[in-house]
């Protein structure tokens, strides 16, 4: 190799998950959606980009996940995928599109994993979806699984209220997590739930976990870009810590260019041909 030819870049596989839960390194995680936003988070390091559902909330205006199609997460996808040099690329299969039966469901994924070039896929539920979470892995294809608070069952619930609290739902996920792991999936996020809770089922898998809400002991964690950044202001859970105010900056940005614009300050000599 030539003397300070690049090296190249060491991506990031479900194996790598596997490694890191091993050596007790954390695992980080952000949701993605576009090409732009989704090379600033791989070339700053991050581990997995999460095309989520929740782009049917933050691009697309509707109040719950509900709504989003298999074709508008692909498209998301292929985007996210685009930008991609390291990290590890996992697709939500949206609502209705694997709960029905396995078939579907293996379907929805192959969908996913050929017209996107993603890396895996994830679905929400335990003992209800096992039979499509084994599906899915039959083929080769990754699984990432998803407990707790489950946003595509918001109608069940009714409400975003921290989940697993009473015996019975917290039993429930852990056998749930067993299964899952049995399955064949590589990991599970666990959404808002008890933190010990959380704790127990980390130490209970070989896999690793990754909380949304589900405190400190879980093996990684993942949030929202649009929350994460302060591009959506409304939403200010317990767990979410803002890293900047891009809601604040941007207004101001576009504010300023409206000033100028109007004054004819913008553009100046500089700024326009000869």
């Amino acid at each position: 190799m030539q003397q300070g030819a690049a090296q190249p870049v060491k991506k990031v596989t479900t194996n790598t998950l596997q490694k890191m839960k091993a050596a007790g390194e954390k695992i980080s995680m952000i949701t993605a959606y576009d090409f732009s936003f989704a090379q600033i988070f791989d070339r700053a390091g991050i581990d997995i980009m999460l095309v989520g559902d929740s782009a049917s909330n933050v691009m697309a205006g509707h109040t719950t996940t509900l709504p989003i199609t298999l074709d508008q997460m692909i498209y998301h996808a292929q985007s996210v995928v685009r930008a991609r040099e390291r990290s590890l690329i996992v697709v939500d299969i949206p609502f209705g599109y694997y709960q029905s039966n396995s078939e579907i469901a293996l379907a929805s994924a192959v969908r996913i994993m050929k017209e996107s070039g993603a890396h895996t896929v994830k679905l929400e539920g335990g003992e209800e979806i096992i039979e499509s979470v084994k599906k899915i892995v039959s083929a080769g294809i990754p699984v990432m699984g998803h407990l707790g608070l489950t946003p595509q069952s918001i109608n069940k619930f009714g409400t975003y209220v921290v989940r697993a609290t009473e015996k019975a739902e917290a039993d429930k996920l852990k056998r749930d997590a067993l299964l899952l792991q049995e399955a064949g999936a590589y990991a599970i996020v666990l959404e808002k739930i008890p933190a010990q809770l959380a704790k127990e089922v980390s130490e209970s898998l070989n896999i690793p976990t990754i909380g949304i809400g589900g405190g400190k002991y879980c093996d990684g964690q993942v949030l929202v870009m649009h929350d994460m950044l302060g591009i959506n202001t409304e939403f200010k859970p317990r767990f979410l810590r803002q890293y900047l105010n891009l809601n604040e900056q941007i207004t101001g940005a576009v504010q300023q260019y409206i000033t100028d614009v109007k004054s004819n300050d913008f553009p100046n000599d500089n700024e326009q041909y000869v």
